[in-house]
């Protein structure tokens, strides 16, 4: 914890200054493998639709490759595209010796189903890590791509310089993208973990038991100060908007950052550290093709 003007606050996990630094790591990695192979890490970027928000964060995924050095083949098609149509530029890509990464933007039109489209990419360049046989080789405790947000949320609590192992989790929040494989990661990396969901009875007991205290449920500031414990960890995955317009996670940020020892903001935590592992999964993706790891 720190003080500021006489009042004990928790250090701040800087997502996006982690991140920075993922990506200066990346552009380097990306060009000693140039260098050593020829070879540029490529990643396809394929956005079905209008959806404003989508265009917003596959260019903020586009411009955060640039950075890294990383290749990106981007596809933008209409919202009336066939499944088929899809499925057949996706069964291209995963044959594309040039592309290591393919990043399918959700959600899709109604008319696609996510489920089909998710499981046509190669798990060999799933760097979302939403495939099921990856999902599987995480559960084994032999990952190839882990799932970027818990990824992502992983390397901030190591930031911290705190130890995992040991450490009483609590996850709270039970989804395929964030819940499920953060909390096997943590419980790979030793820690005791809890999920929590809609039906867990007292939920704020169960939280003030977390040394770590990891939530995604979409929910703004759902979690208050008395759900928990002096000196937590606290990683808020969620983004949503106050009635105002401003955005916000599913922690109540002020208060908790009073109690807690390290917190992590919204926007500026979680957000960038996602973009940077989709980043590092398809650097790591190319350099798996050429032997280099």
């Amino acid at each position: 914890m720190v003080i500021r003007e006489g009042i004990v606050a928790a250090q701040l996990i800087d997502g996006k200054a982690l991140a920075q630094q993922v990506r200066d790591r990346l552009a380097k990695e990306s060009a000693e493998l140039f260098a050593e192979k020829s070879m540029k890490p490529g990643l396809a970027t394929i956005l079905v639709g209008d959806d404003p928000a989508s265009h917003v964060y596959v260019r903020n995924k586009q411009k955060a490759c640039e950075l890294a050095g990383i290749y990106v083949d981007d596809y933008k098609l209409p919202a009336n595209t066939t499944q088929a149509a899809l499925l057949a530029l996706i069964d291209k890509k995963n044959t594309d010796p040039n592309i290591h990464g393919i990043l399918v933007q959700l959600p899709l039109p109604k008319h696609i189903d996510s489920k089909v489209i998710l499981e046509a990419v190669s798990p060999l360049k799933d760097a979302d890590g939403f495939h099921p046989y990856n999902f599987g080789r995480l559960v084994e405790g032999h990952p190839v791509f882990e799932a970027c947000t818990p990824k992502g949320v992983i390397k901030m609590i190591e930031s911290t310089g705190i130890t995992i192992e040991g450490k009483r989790a609590v996850v709270v929040g039970r989804s395929n993208i964030v819940g499920k494989p953060l909390a096997l990661m943590l419980l790979q990396r030793n820690a005791t973990v809890t999920i929590c969901h809609s039906k867990t009875r007292d939920l704020p007991a169960v939280c003030r038991e977390a040394e770590l205290l990891l939530v995604a449920i979409g929910k703004a500031k759902f979690v208050t100060a008395d759900m928990v414990r002096e000196g937590a960890v606290v990683i808020d995955v969620g983004t949503n908007k106050t009635p105002e317009g401003k955005l916000c996670g599913d922690v109540d940020f002020e208060p908790v950052s009073q109690k807690a020892g390290w917190i992590s903001p919204v926007p500026g935590g979680v957000g960038p550290m996602t973009i940077a592992m989709l980043l590092e999964n398809t650097v790591e993706s190319a350099k798996r093709t050429v032997g280099m790891i």
